[in-house]
């Protein structure tokens, strides 16, 4: 029995030793390093040492611990690692390399807030990265699983050795700075289930290798600088992530036809080219569907109506067209449907797509889109929708942001909008809606409210008393997890908050913007924001300039404001009267942005005025205000913009303006200021803009106005201004001291000044030299007559009694047509150096004496006027009646006036009222193409000339189409439309007046715009617009240029009806004669092949498929490489 016992204390007995030799083992050497020497924690201590840790993410690796007990080291039971996980924040990788890697910091994933879904992972907590080569001996951890080390620093070529690591499952090596090229022979990685290696600077294809990994659900491989096809094997997987590469050709059929699995598709940022494949809608597990930014054409496929579980669909920024389709209605998860983009999300990245396209639907909104159940975000601005604005939402219980501004709807508001209690952004601006709004919607509640730019009216309703959710966030995290739509949200509402003034101004934190503007509305009764917004010292921007606001200056507006953090207010061109209230100070002490301009408001500027200190910038121009420029007005140190011209002010300038440091624009011009110019404006060392002109102003111009370095534009002309002009200036020129009569000269140039009824005009008889002293018809007088005192004050008398005569009794009538009460007023979009008004441009056309007439057409006459000596503009007469309602004309307008590109005749500025309305434009004297053409036979032929007009117009075209927002269409391209100069420079005229002035009167035909010969087909049958037809219209154009022909040339009769140069052009080319279609001497003179090249592109923009035509992007492209040499 003892001897029993005793062998039982033995067995304890070893056993207890050789626990305690295991215990030895496992926490001084570990299991692992009694066996080999190339230990698992031995390779994590190499790999300390041979990287930068500055942040000291890898403290905790000492040889005393234990390695499983280390930071981001996760070991199995046999104590061996199976997964490294160390996530930087890339911030210091970021900064040790050149900026103009493609890795970013984890931190700055704001930046590309519309990519990653189901993969986006969150960057809190982190607080540095390792940094140095990628290390090879990592290999030496066999039992690894996952190898994750995101945004840090590590660069350098992936080790060959890593694809063989067979147990891998996870390698994710996102945001480093990873070089070379994927393996095309992988000879482990048999169970990798994820491959990340975006956003590093990965080159060449996505190897077919890839393929074999059968094991792998999730590759990501974007912002690299891949390039090729998309490999087709990708639909086998469950999240597919190529955005922001190179990638090139079509979409293969080939991933919609094995996509079981498939749950997220990322093709966005490449060039991909033609339709999307209908097959994409046998992916029934398909979640999200990124495409935007290729160069993707046709429609959206039907079959994606079968996308069941489809949330997020973005197609944006492509070049797709057709109708959106119905059948959408039955994708019942759709939450987000992103159908055009006007913010670029790859090109506010630093990657860059070739892609700056717009889709161009047709037809209307489908309600089956309106009314899904779940849909939270719905995108399509500028994407040419028409029809009636769809009326039903639904519950819209999920409703967020709605954006369709700039398409053509029509119809009532939808007041019904007003059932969606969580709708926060609702953009409807540039349409043509009508109705008024009801007191039901929830306005007061919207972070962005516009309906600038319809037809709305009655007066802005006290908007119910909403309790409002809270204030929707764009600042914090921008991917929370299973809520796939928060990343659009979030990011379409930064981007509305990054264009507001509020920002422009330096405002920060939460903004409301509200754009009433450009309707006519009769009335506002309050400020239609919450007072729980108010409390949250957000900045609120209300816009409601030009519409038919009448009564007194709403004061009430500015009785509850304080609670804001700032006010800005745009009360512009209205009907207020009144005066301006003199406690306004003390009622709003948060207000920013004051613009009461174009209104009739009288009296004087109170002194009290001075007290708003808050004030950045105020405009009260263009009203009926008298008395002196208040003196309190320097009190406001941080204005930077003051205008308050076309006003009867008088007294001289206040010394006190020397105060505002900040100011940058100073507009005075058009009362009847006197005194000096006074020398503080040297001081005020941020103005850039001063505008004196039209005063009564004396003395000398200050000469230390030459110094003040800032400016850009000074203008004095017509004052009594006397002495000479700063002789070290190249600022101050004669075209901005123009009109006054005691001002010396200019050396070298004749300074004259017009008679007093014929101020800026002159016969173009009259001589234009310097040396002249006689001037006939008196239209002008000599240096010497300048000289007289008598003669000069004389013309300063008259010239004052004109301005006083034309802003406060308004009745002069350069003919029958124009005269009542309508208002003079000409708005200058671009300063000639001299002032434009409406009596001196109407005189200047001889009061439109067919004598001066250059040109007619379907929108009017246009005029050649000299304003000033050597100043010639042509004025376009448009016939009154053409477009119903001055106001949206106004606006309309100024988006044209907003418009400069090298080869657009330049729109300088225009008049409109009821009776008269013209537009001006600058003169060219090379008469236009029809000219050009038809006198071709007396000018040798040179290819050169041809083909720089060509590329002229073509340039002038891709401009309007893809870099204007809104896009401007043409719709009556034509010789006639092209205006030339002397050097052959091209230039485009009438852009955006077919929409402007409607289209119910044209130029050769009915019901369309345009003209016979150069119409789209499709646009002739249907009257939809959209820019190929305007492709169309060039082809044609061009077609003329390269031969004899015209459009429809009486020489193509004999080929029958319908026959024109397109068929002519097409049957020479298809029947190997293109020499038969050039004009005289230009297949003998020019390169043969290139005129070939060059017709077959203007064959092509005339086929009748939308989707062959070429953009006219692409047309700029190929006659760029069509360039005939310099010599």
């Amino acid at each position: 029995m003892f001897s029993c016992y005793l062998s039982s204390i033995i067995i304890k007995w070893t056993s207890f030793t050789q626990f305690i030799f295991f215990f030895f083992l496992l926490f001084f050497t570990s299991p692992y390093d009694a066996v080999s020497p190339f230990s698992d924690k031995s390779t994590l201590l190499r790999l300390k040492n041979s990287i930068s840790d500055p942040a000291g993410l890898l403290s905790s690796w000492n040889p005393s611990s234990a390695h499983c007990s280390w930071y981001a080291v996760r070991c199995d039971s046999n104590f061996r690692v199976v997964s490294l996980n160390i996530t930087g924040d890339g911030a210091r990788a970021h900064a040790h390399r050149s900026s103009t890697s493609s890795s970013l910091p984890c931190s700055d994933f704001g930046k590309f807030p519309l990519y990653g879904f189901g993969i986006r992972r969150s960057c809190v907590g982190v607080k540095g990265s390792l940094l140095g080569k990628f290390p090879s001996f990592i290999i030496d951890l066999t039992e690894l699983r996952v190898l994750s080390l995101p945004f840090n620093g590590f660069e350098g070529l992936i080790p060959d050795e890593i694809w063989s690591m067979k147990k891998l499952e996870v390698l994710d090596l996102e945001g480093n700075f990873i070089t070379g090229h994927l393996p095309f022979h992988i000879q482990g990685l048999k169970k990798l289930r994820l491959l990340n290696l975006g956003f590093n600077n990965i080159l060449g294809v996505v190897p077919s290798v890839l393929s074999s990994l059968d094991s792998l659900e999730v590759l990501n491989l974007a912002a690299n600088g891949l390039n090729g096809s998309v490999p087709a094997f990708v639909g086998k997987l469950r999240g597919v992530y190529l955005s922001f590469n190179q990638f090139s050709g079509v979409i293969p059929e080939e991933i919609g036809e094995n996509c079981g699995k498939l749950e997220h598709l990322d093709l966005s940022g490449n060039s991909l080219i033609q339709a999307i494949p209908k097959s994409l809608g046998n992916c029934a597990r398909l979640r999200t569907l990124l495409l935007y930014s290729n160069l993707l054409e046709e429609g959206i496929p039907v079959e994606f109506g079968n996308l069941t579980s489809l949330e997020v669909l973005d197609v944006s920024r492509n070049t797709l067209s057709g109708s959106i389709p119905g059948a959408l209605g039955n994708c019942k998860e759709l939450s987000v449907v992103v159908l055009s983009n006007l913010f670029d999300p790859v090109g506010d990245s630093e990657f860059v797509t070739l892609n700056d396209e717009l889709n161009y639907f047709e037809g209307s909104m489908p309600e089956e889109v309106v009314s899904l159940p779940k849909l939270r975000i719905l995108w399509a601005p500028m994407v040419n929708l028409e029809g009636s604005f769809p009326r039903n939402w639904g519950a819209c219980g999920n409703l967020e942001m709605v954006s369709l501004a700039q398409n053509f709807f029509t119809g009532e508001f939808p007041n019904r909008l007003g059932f969606c209690k969580k709708l926060h952004f609702l953009d409807l601006s540039s349409n043509n809606l009508t109705g008024e709004l009801s007191k039901e919607l929830h306005v007061p509640c919207m972070t962005l409210f516009d309906v600038s730019g319809n037809i709305l009216s009655g007066s802005v309703p006290d908007f119910s008393n909403n309790v409002c959710p809270p204030f929707p966030s764009w600042n914090g995290n921008l991917f929370q997890t299973g809520d796939i739509a928060s990343p659009y949200a979030s990011y379409f509402s930064s981007k509305a908050q990054e264009r507001t003034l509020f920002a422009s101004l330096g405002g920060v934190g939460l903004s409301v913007f509200h754009n009433l503007g450009q309707n006519n509305f009769s009335g506002i009764q309050s400020l239609p924001i919450a007072g729980d917004r108010m409390e949250e010292k957000s900045g609120y921007t209300l816009l409601v300039d030009q519409n038919e606001l009448t009564g007194l200056f709403p004061a009430y507006l500015l009785e509850k404001c304080d609670g804001l953090d700032a006010l800005l207010l745009n009360l512009s061109f209205n009907r207020l009267s009144g005066e301006i209230p003199s406690n306004i100070s003390r009622m709003c002490k948060s207000l920013k942005v004051l613009d009461a301009s174009g209104n009739r408001i009288s009296g004087e500027i109170p002194f009290t005025l001075g007290d708003s200190v808050s004030l950045v910038s105020l405009n009260l121009s263009k009203n009926r205000l008298q008395g002196q420029i208040p003196a309190s007005l320097g009190q406001m140190k941080d204005l930077k913009f003051l205008s308050l011209a076309g006003n009867n002010l008088s007294g001289p300038i206040p010394s006190n303006l020397g105060q505002l440091y900040s100011l940058q624009v100073l507009d005075l011009s058009t009362n009847s200021i006197t005194g000096e110019i006074p020398k503080f404006i040297e001081n005020m060392r941020n103005l850039t803009d001063v505008l004196l002109n039209n005063n009564n102003l004396s003395g000398h111009i200050p000469a230390g106005l030459a110094n003040v370095t800032t400016l850009s534009i000074l203008n004095v002309s017509f004052n009594n201004l006397s002495g000479f002009l700063p002789s070290n200036s190249s600022l101050i020129k004669c075209s901005s001291a123009v009109g006054n009569p005691f001002l010396s000269s200019c050396r070298g140039v004749s300074l004259t000044v017009p008679s007093a009824n014929q101020q800026g005009q002159f016969d173009d008889n009259s001589s234009n030299t310097a040396q002249s002293t006689q001037k006939n018809n008196d239209n002008g007088f000599s240096a010497i007559e300048i000289a007289s005192i008598t003669s000069a004050s004389a013309i300063v008398s008259v010239l004052i009694a004109l301005i006083v005569l034309f802003f406060f009794t308004r009745r002069w009538k350069p003919n029958s047509r124009v005269g009542g009460s309508a208002k003079r007023e000409v708005t200058v979009f671009t300063d000639i150096g001299v002032p434009l008004t409406f009596e001196n441009v109407v005189q200047a056309t001889g009061n439109f004496n067919a004598s001066n007439c250059i040109g007619s057409g379907g929108f009017g006459a246009t005029y050649k006027a000299e304003i000033s000596q050597g100043i010639l503009v042509a004025v376009k007469r448009l016939s009154v009646g053409r477009f119903q309602g001055v106001q949206q004309f106004h606006a309309e307008i100024k988006t044209l006036g907003r418009l400069h590109h090298p080869n657009l005749v330049t729109l300088i500025g225009y008049h409109a009222c009821e009776t008269e309305m013209f537009l001006i434009y600058n003169y060219l004297p090379g008469g236009n193409l029809e000219k050009f053409i038809q006198e071709r036979s007396t000018r040798a032929v040179d290819w050169k000339i041809l083909h720089k007009i060509a590329l002229d117009i073509a340039r002038a075209l891709s401009y309007l189409h893809d870099q204007c927002v809104p896009r401007v269409l043409h719709r009556d391209v034509k010789p006639s439309n092209i205006l030339l100069d002397d050097d052959f420079n091209a230039y485009l005229s009438d852009f955006g007046l077919a929409r402007l002035l409607g289209t119910s009167e044209t130029h050769a035909t009915t019901g369309v715009a345009g003209t016979f010969g150069y119409v789209a087909p499709e646009y002739a049958m249907t009257c939809r617009v959209s820019d190929k037809a305007d492709v169309y219209s060039y082809g044609v154009v061009l077609l003329e240029l390269l031969s004899d022909k015209k459009a429809l040339d009486p020489s193509f009769s004999s080929y029958g009806n319908g026959f024109n140069i397109v068929a002519w052009g097409c049957m020479l080319l298809r029947e190997g004669r293109a020499k038969e279609f050039f004009t005289a001497g230009l297949w003998d003179a020019g390169p043969e092949n290139d005129l070939v090249e060059v017709l077959h592109l203007a064959v092509v923009c005339t086929v009748d498929s939308l989707s062959t035509r070429p953009t006219m992007k692409q047309v700029v492209k190929r006659l760029k490489q069509l360039q005939p040499p310099s010599c």
